[in-house]
């Protein structure tokens, strides 16, 4: 029996991680013609091409999309591996590819990287910023922030906190349309639709004592895919929409935003850190880990939008 070509497989996964046979070479310190060859090995062996070459251009063909997901799990179980069977004296370093949502992304995570990256300065991070799910294994990332309810049993989750959704309209349009009294008073009032969901401009929400429910059918204003579009509209008193409450914290907390309805609210989501199915991790991705369940465990929004 043939064992498998590791080395060929874990070259193939760092040159799509790169998109560069020059660059993989490079990291892994290793001449091109090398790489190269070991990636045409690993095709003549598949009988399939995993890359498109041009002389300007390398993308991943059909085939090596559908095995990269293989071929990234053979590389982080190796730099795992290696990384216990050293007792953990070898200093965290290389590459962590993160997958996180636009707003909340920007808005929090990238605050809080810079002193990641002074404590180790051997570590390389590479952020994906977009609220669309991406194939967490196929593409490579290490790491996913995530607001939702996960179902996705193939990849392991861990709940850092719960994220509350609010009604929330700016205090001038409050004083100005009246503040309603049930959800019904809001189905004829502008509003902010979220698009990004399976169910546009349906809010659920539950009465907080006697738990009775009512589904509340917003009237569009403003439609879009990313709910901080709607921050300048909602500033400027034109709506109300719901809202997660680390994007109007610190509205809610200066009185420039109210919510509406406190006796109500909708279903909580929650932050997650997402991470792939083994419980083996390069160090790297371990020290990460550690950094972001000390930043989000108790985030400084949770106070802002009592």
């Amino acid at each position: 029996m043939r064992l498998p070509d590791f080395e060929a497989w874990a070259i193939f996964a760092k040159v799509a991680e790169l998109g560069s046979f020059a660059r993989a070479a490079e990291e892994i310190q290793l001449s091109k013609p090398t790489v190269s060859k070991a990636v045409g090995r690993l095709e003549q062996t598949l009988g399939v091409a995993l890359f498109n070459r041009n002389s300007r251009h390398l993308s991943l063909t059909e085939a090596g999309r559908t095995v990269l997901g293989h071929a990234n799990r053979i590389l982080v179980e190796a730099e795992a591996a290696e990384t216990e069977a050293r007792g953990g004296t070898q200093r965290p370093s290389g590459l962590i590819r993160i997958a996180a949502p636009m707003s909340f992304g920007i808005g929090h995570l990238s605050p809080v990287l810079p002193a990641f990256l002074a404590k180790y300065p051997d570590i390389d991070v590479t952020v994906d910023f977009s609220d669309t799910l991406v194939d967490f294994v196929a593409e490579g990332y290490d790491v996913a922030l995530r607001i939702a309810s996960l179902a996705d049993s193939a990849l392991r989750a861990r709940k850092l906190c719960e994220v509350q959704l609010l009604l929330v309209a700016s205090s001038a349009y409050l004083d100005r349309v009246g503040r309603p009294e049930h959800p019904r008073d809001l189905e004829a009032q502008k509003s902010f639709v979220y698009t990004n969901t399976s169910a546009p401009g349906k809010i659920r929400l539950q009465h907080n004592k006697n738990g009775k429910e009512f589904v509340l059918t917003q009237t569009s204003r403003f439609r879009a895919d990313n709910a901080e579009a709607f921050l300048p509209a909602l500033k400027a008193g034109l709506g109300f929409g719901l809202f997660p409450e680390f994007m109007v914290g610190e509205g809610l907390a200066s009185g420039l935003f109210e919510r509406i309805l406190p006796d109500w609210h909708a279903p909580s989501i929650a932050l997650y850190l997402v991470t792939p199915s083994s419980v083996l991790r390069p160090m790297r991705v371990t020290a990460l880990l550690d950094y972001l369940v000390e930043c989000f465990s108790q985030p400084g929004w949770l106070s802002q939008a009592k």
